[in-house]
C-alpha cells in the first residue's frame, strides 16, 4: 500500500508535566507516531478533534478540566484509543478513568517499554465509533467515522436478529455457533464476534468495546473459569502471555467493568442468569439450566 497522509499515525499527548511530555513523545515517536503535545485538558480535547489521532495519552490531574472530564468529551466525539496516566498513589482513579471512556491506563512512574507494549496491545484491538445515538452522524469536526457504513451495519443487524432469534428458539447450547456458524449463544444471549453485535432475546444490547470483549471471552470459554488476571490480558490483547504484570488496580478495573456489564445484561450477582462469580478465582458462564 502506498503511503498517504491517512497512513500517518498521530498521537496527542495531554500532560501538564513537561518532563513526562518529553518522555511520552520520545517513546511514541520511536513507535512510529507523529506527536502533538498540549498541557491542559481543554487544549487536549481541541487537539484531538483537530488532529484526529489514532492514540491519545491523558493525564488525570491537570489544570482546568481534569482527565476524567476530558476523556468524556473526547469519547463523545472520537474513537481514538485513550491511555490514562495516573499517580501510583491514586489507583482508585483507574476505575473512574475507564468509566469515563479510557481504554487502558498506566501508573506513574511508568517504564517506557511498558508504555510501548500497552500501545501495541491496544492497536490490535478493534475500534468502535464515538458514543453517538444509533444511526446518528457526528457533526463535530474531528470525529472519526465508524468502521462500517451505517446502512450496511443496520442491514447486517437485521439479519443478525433473525439468526439469533432462530438460534435461541432451537435451543442452541452455550458457546455453540448459531445461524451462519459465527454466533456465540448462551440462553437468550447471542454475540457475533466479527460484527460486534450483542442481542438479548433478539433485542440489541449497547456495550462498550471493553464490555463486549469481556463478554466474548466468557462466551468462548463456556463453563471454564476466567480469572481477573486472565481477563486483564485479554483486554490488553495478550491472552495467556504471563510475562505482563497484572496488579491489584487491573483486577479492580475488571470488577468495575463486570459490574457495568451485568447491569446492562440485567443480571444479578446473587442470582445470575448469564455470568456467575467464582469466589476468589474469577468469572464464568452460568449453566444452561435455569
Amino acid at each position: 500500500m502506498s503511503s498517504t497522509a491517512d497512513d500517518v499515525k498521530t498521537a496527542v499527548i495531554i500532560e501538564d508535566d513537561p518532563e513526562i511530555r518529553h518522555i511520552l513523545s520520545e517513546v511514541l515517536e520511536s513507535a512510529g507516531f507523529t506527536t502533538v503535545s498540549v498541557g491542559n485538558g481543554v487544549d487536549g480535547v481541541r487537539a484531538v478533534l483537530s488532529y484526529k489521532p489514532l492514540l491519545t495519552t491523558l493525564d488525570v490531574r491537570m489544570p482546568g478540566i481534569d482527565g476524567f472530564e476530558a476523556a468524556r468529551r473526547i469519547r463523545a466525539q472520537s474513537d481514538t484509543y485513550i491511555i490514562m496516566l495516573t499517580g501510583l498513589q491514586d489507583e482508585a482513579d483507574v476505575v473512574a478513568g475507564l468509566g469515563a471512556g479510557a481504554d487502558d491506563y498506566l501508573l506513574k512512574p511508568f517504564r517506557p517499554r511498558e508504555l510501548r507494549a500497552r500501545v501495541e496491545a491496544l492497536l490490535r484491538r478493534a475500534r468502535t465509533g464515538p458514543a453517538q445515538p444509533a444511526g446518528s452522524v457526528p457533526e463535530t469536526p474531528g470525529a472519526r467515522p465508524v468502521t462500517a457504513p451505517l446502512p450496511i451495519a443496520r442491514a447486517e443487524e437485521t439479519d443478525a436478529q433473525a439468526a439469533a432469534t432462530a438460534a435461541a428458539s432451537s435451543g442452541a447450547s452455550s458457546g455453540e455457533a448459531a445461524g451462519d456458524g459465527e454466533w456465540l449463544v448462551h440462553r437468550d444471549l447471542s454475540l457475533h464476534p466479527e460484527n460486534r453485535i450483542v442481542l438479548i432475546d433478539g433485542e440489541d444490547l449497547d456495550l462498550t468495546r471493553t464490555e463486549f470483549d469481556l463478554l466474548a471471552a466468557l462466551l468462548e470459554s463456556k463453563r471454564r473459569v476466567r480469572s481477573k488476571a486472565d481477563l486483564t490480558l485479554v483486554l490488553r490483547g495478550e491472552s495467556y502471555v504471563t510475562s505482563y504484570y497484572v496488579g491489584d488496580a487491573d483486577k479492580r478495573a475488571i470488577e468495575a467493568h463486570m459490574t457495568n456489564l451485568r447491569r446492562k445484561l440485567g443480571d444479578s450477582p446473587t442470582s445470575p442468569r448469564y455470568i456467575e462469580t467464582v469466589r476468589g478465582v474469577g468469572y464464568r458462564l452460568t449453566s444452561e439450566q435455569a
